[in-house]
């Protein structure tokens, strides 16, 4: 039995619901559970998976992800490198 937190993760306005450990990326857990996250780089850069973090706390694997400051304070994320931190609710463009 993993000691790895494990956090609830709604997706809106799909209502799609899926589990994301602490120790992995927010996409590699929704790719595991099928949620509907957009993705191509997977590493910080391409920015096809930037969403809102409508709600929640998440720490990033790498130091400078592609999210300026700006981005940032109005709550924009990419899930490729994000790990989560606490329950969320990611909001994302259909």
């Amino acid at each position: 039995m993993s000691d790895t937190p494990v956090f609830q993760v709604l997706v809106m306005p799909a209502g799609t619901r899926f589990e994301a450990g602490a120790d992995q990326s927010l996409l590699k857990s929704a790719l595991a559970a099928l949620a509907p996250l957009r993705s191509s780089c997977r590493n910080g850069t391409c920015r096809a998976c930037l969403c809102r973090l409508a709600s929640g706390t998440i720490t990033y694997e790498i130091e400078w992800p592609g999210v300026s400051a700006d981005e940032r304070r109005e709550g924009w994320i990419l899930p490729c490198v994000a790990r989560p931190t606490s329950d969320l609710v990611l909001e994302i463009s259909a």
